[in-house]
């Protein structure tokens, strides 16, 4: 059983809907909002399979400021199911998220996780990623 990794179509927003629900808790997104939002957003998402099952999913955007002379990259959310994990989806997400952000002429990709995730921050550094001293503040707006 390999994982195999590819960008998300309309066709996969249940089970996107699924997952994020997972992830995230909250209200269960409806998948024609998901369809909605993959067919007009210009975010990179992209799904993780095994056996044609959608068992992860990844997101990331690239932007541009005039405070920067190239173009910037996030990946925002990376999310694996329970029991699929440790079986090189998360590395095969980011690469393929990378190659998309790269193909936008990203140079620089920065990940935002949890301070107490460490199996995530793991994954990340052994794909290069290093950590910066920068504080995330957070506020919820009305």
């Amino acid at each position: 059983m390999s994982i195999k990794v590819r960008l998300a179509t309309v066709n996969d927003a249940a089970a996107l809907a699924r997952l994020n629900y997972e992830f995230n808790g909250g209200e269960l997104r409806q998948a024609a909002e998901i369809s909605e939002s993959l067919l007009r957003d210009g975010e990179v998402v992209a799904v993780a399979l095994m056996e044609d099952r959608v068992i992860g999913f990844g997101c990331a955007r690239s932007y541009n400021s005039f405070c920067y002379s190239e173009a910037c990259g996030e990946i925002t959310e990376m999310y694996i199911e329970q029991a699929y994990r440790r079986k090189g989806a998360a590395t095969a997400l980011l690469n393929l998220l990378e190659k998309e952000l790269s193909r936008r002429s990203v140079v620089s990709v920065r990940i935002l996780t949890g301070s107490n995730n460490h199996s995530a921050q793991r994954i990340y550094e052994n794909n290069g990623y290093s950590r910066d001293n920068e504080a995330v503040l957070t506020k919820k707006l009305q």
